[in-house]
């Protein structure tokens, strides 16, 4: 158990003095000798400490960070000490050099703990570290379900738990989460997990961020019932973690009987609104009922009070019954007519959103104006400047230990550049990659950063920043040419571990490659397999296969079966050789496609046309594939999983043909939350969900709204339509064209070189396109030795090397410059 001085020192510390900003007696890091850091321990004192040879260059960055946990660690009672080992004394710390490695924790005179200097990489990951480790009895590290249920079922009718995911250890959230503990520890239970498969497993959908939840253990008197979960829906730091556990201690629902502008809760000092479920007495018990309900949805978010409308002297109107108020002092309350708790949620969530948008807006105008970037990633990556990156989850490679460290492992290398913004961005995604393959991968995961290596890049044929490549032994390096995100580049790697097409030797082998059971584990990475049928003597055609298989390596599971007995398949499947067989094991189908006279190129069309949903979850990634189609979207608007009977309605018309000039397509706010502003955009307000639209993005830009008073059925979707068609619907809003310009003139750089082009003579556009092919043919040709001195200012990045069809969608979507 923690001493007693500890627990008696972190009771009297000021949470938001701790929280927001530090204070402390010492201003800088302690330099001391052995002798004298020992003799100025105390009994039941924690204490920090790094022994060094004094003046040694290599230690200067950690130094740097050590100075900057100082005043952090201080407010904890814990002392920062750097121990200078001189000749003259000797310790047991000053030892061998890799004993100066690290740095240590004790307590008084006994050591708790060693850490590695390189697990302490900034301040975050030194105070998380030291403090993870004081509060060893407090904080409890688990790894499976099974232990996250023994911990709540022992805790059941005695104390409620805050539960939280953190991506690692040393984190920014890992730190937050042990400031909290700190102050909380000795009211709630802390459990912490780094592992994404316990978080998937009570039902989080997002993995790629830290997550805290609040288990109301203490109230479940039942061994069998599970306690209630309320997940905490704020960024991980101190101070929301402190805000949203004082919302958990608030009463669930207060019954209140004075004007609603002048009631005062705990919610409104934490900058939440409040709601007000307008009660009388003939309807006390269903209003209070509905007020349980709608606080269980809105804990953490809002405050709940019942308002006694037969005791109040206040005027409110007789068709009210809810008043909403904001967190802002001034601000009016609402007086609103919500018959649904879905619409009380929906209306409480809206505002807040609108607020996130408001505060991020007076942020970005509190910046001088030069702070703006010239595009919008460019702008990401300087607002996130400051934010660290767990980079030693990847190997660094530079000139010296690039071919030894790919020839002795698979490795995926990352080429980048450190100036260039897309590079930056793209690494965050890099990173979280490593996190998720993070001891479950034999691929090494490395990086190069090409603005210090130019010259390893230029052999390594990389002239545009971000590159990401494949190496495996005795092969030639495959390029990633994915979207640029951390999803994509895992079913690439994933999808990587066998080559395709893969060499199908046998009937019964064929059957279970198209059932999926060949390759099961790689299902969920290519919900579409493909298996081209050919005679043994279609030479030609089996090449292009082949060819087109080669392409599409990292995107589709492809498979060739050339066999004598080819008929066998090819007369259960109905398929006319040279055939392809679809197997779409998410619907159990196969259908066959004939590729008679289809080259390569047409393959490949062929294949990433089946890839495309019949009725998708659109996200903002997968966007331009579905925009490249140019047709008007049919959009569902969900706020979570799609309602059943609305996917049967759809389904149904599209296998009657009857949207086949619509792109039908789903949305979940909760997966893509910019759909709120989306359909903000088109109504106004947030609308009741499910929604149905139809946008007309290249003809136009109307949108057209289903009625709301309609169930979404067949029959009444199909009239609707057919109404559109014939031009009866009016629309509820036109898209207006919007325009790519600059933030700033200065950052009209298109412009400028226009207008030094137009000071040039014209040319033909044969002349010029012939100069053009000539460049790229001398390109093409010149030696190592040239392209060792080409100045890393030309390796630019030109043209993200993906397949035509996301080019046409991309294309396609900024030609109508328009928005959702």
């Amino acid at each position: 158990m923690m001493s007693s001085s500890f627990n008696k020192f972190r009771v009297g510390i000021s949470f938001v003095m701790m929280s927001i900003f530090y204070k402390s007696a010492v201003d800088s890091l302690s330099e001391l000798s052995p002798q004298k850091y020992f003799s100025t321990l105390q009994p039941g004192k924690a204490s920090l400490a790094y022994f060094c040879q004094a003046d040694s260059p290599r230690t200067s960055i950690f130094l740097e960070e050590l100075n900057e946990a100082v005043k952090p660690l201080q407010d904890y009672g814990i002392s920062v000490a750097k121990v200078n080992c001189v000749k003259e004394e000797t310790s047991r710390y000053c030892g061998k050099e890799k004993d100066l490695m690290k740095a240590y924790l004790f307590r008084g005179n006994i050591l708790l703990r060693e850490f590695p200097t390189d697990t302490l990489f900034d301040v975050n990951a030194i105070v998380a570290h030291v403090l993870f480790s004081l509060l060893f009895n407090e904080v409890k590290y688990i790894t499976t379900l099974e232990d996250l249920q023994n911990i709540e079922n022992a805790l059941k009718g005695k104390a409620n738990i805050a539960f939280s995911y953190v991506r690692a250890i040393g984190t920014p959230e890992h730190r937050a989460v042990m400031e909290t503990a700190f102050v909380y520890g000795t009211t709630y239970k802390f459990v912490l997990t780094t592992e994404t498969a316990l978080l998937e497993s009570i039902g989080t959908e997002d993995i790629e961020n830290a997550h805290l939840y609040f288990f109301h253990c203490k109230q479940v008197l039942d061994l069998t019932e599970q306690c209630r979960r309320t997940l905490m829906e704020w960024p991980l730091t101190t101070l929301n973690i402190h805000r949203f556990i004082k919302t958990m201690e608030a009463p669930l629902v207060t019954e209140v009987a004075e004007d609603p502008q002048q009631v005062s809760t705990v919610h409104l000092q934490l900058g939440l609104p409040l709601v007000f479920i307008v009660s009388q007495q003939a309807t006390y018990e269903a209003d209070r009922r509905t007020a349980e309900w709608a606080a269980w949805r809105l804990l953490g978010k809002a405050g709940v009070l019942l308002l006694l409308r037969d005791s109040l002297e206040a005027d409110i109107p007789q068709h009210a019954n809810v008043v909403f108020r904001r967190a802002e002092e001034g601000v009016p309350v609402e007086f609103l007519v919500l018959h649904d708790v879905d619409l009380i949620i929906s209306h409480v969530e809206s505002n807040m959103h609108n607020e996130e948008i408001q505060e991020d807006e007076d942020e970005d105008m509190e910046s001088p104006d030069m702070d703006i970037q010239d595009d919008e990633v460019a702008e990401t990556v300087y607002r996130d400047r400051k934010r660290r990156l767990p980079l030693e989850l990847t190997v660094e490679l530079t000139e010296e230990t690039f071919d030894e460290t790919v020839v002795a492992s698979d490795s995926i290398v990352l080429f980048y550049a450190g100036w260039q913004a897309v590079s930056m961005a793209f690494l965050q995604s890099y990173i979280d990659l490593a996190i998720k393959l993070k001891g479950t991968s034999t691929m090494l995961l490395t990086r190069v950063n090409c603005a210090d290596w130019s010259d390893l890049c230029a052999k390594q044929n990389v002239t545009e920043f971000p590159v990401v490549k494949m190496y495996k032994e005795g092969k030639n390096p495959v390029s990633y040419t994915g979207m640029l995100g951390t999803e994509d580049l895992l079913k690439f790697i994933q999808l990587n571990r066998i080559s395709c097409p893969v060499n199908i030797t046998s009937v019964q082998e064929a059957e279970e490659y198209l059932s999926g059971e060949l390759y099961k584990d790689l299902i969920s990475y290519s919900s579409v397999s493909v298996l081209g049928l050919f005679s043994p003597n279609m030479t030609t055609a089996k090449e292009d296969f082949t060819e087109a298989g080669n392409y599409l390596k990292g995107c589709v599971i492809t498979g060739i079966y050339s066999e004598e007995d080819v008929l066998i398949l090819s007369n259960k499947y109905a398929a006319t050789l040279p055939a392809l067989l679809l197997a779409r094991h998410k619907e159990g189908k196969i259908e066959s496609i004939p590729l008679a006279n289809s080259h390569a190129q047409d393959i490949v069309q062929i294949i990433t046309n089946a890839l495309l949903e019949t009725f998708p979850e659109i996200t903002v990634e997968n966007l331009p594939i579905y925009l490249r189609l140019q047709k008007p979207l049919l959009i569902l608007f969900s706020d979570g999983s799609i309602n059943p009977q609305c996917k049967k309605a759809v389904l149904t018309l599209v296998k009657e043909k009857h949207l086949d000039s619509l792109t039908p397509c789903w949305l979940n706010l909760k997966n893509t939350p910019v759909g709120r502003g989306i359909l903000q955009a088109y109504f106004n307000t947030l609308p009741p969900l499910p929604l149905l639209v139809v946008v007309s993005l290249h003809s136009g830009g109307q949108v057209f709204a289903f009625p709301s008073d309609q169930a979404i059925t067949e029959q009444n979707l199909l009239l609707w339509l057919k109404k559109l068609e014939a031009g009866l619907e009016s629309h509820i809003t036109i898209l207006p064209a919007g325009e790519w310009k600059p933030p700033l003139p200065a950052y009209d750089f298109l412009s400028m070189m226009d207008a030094a082009g137009s000071q040039q003579p014209t040319r033909r556009e044969s002349e010029c396109t012939k100069e053009m092919d000539a460049q790229e043919n001398d390109k093409k040709h010149e030696d190592k030795s040239a392209s060792r001195k080409e100045p890393i200012e030309t390796l630019r990045i030109k043209h993200w090397n993906r397949s035509n069809w996301f080019k046409e969608g991309e294309k396609s979507f900024r030609h109508d410059n328009k928005e959702l």
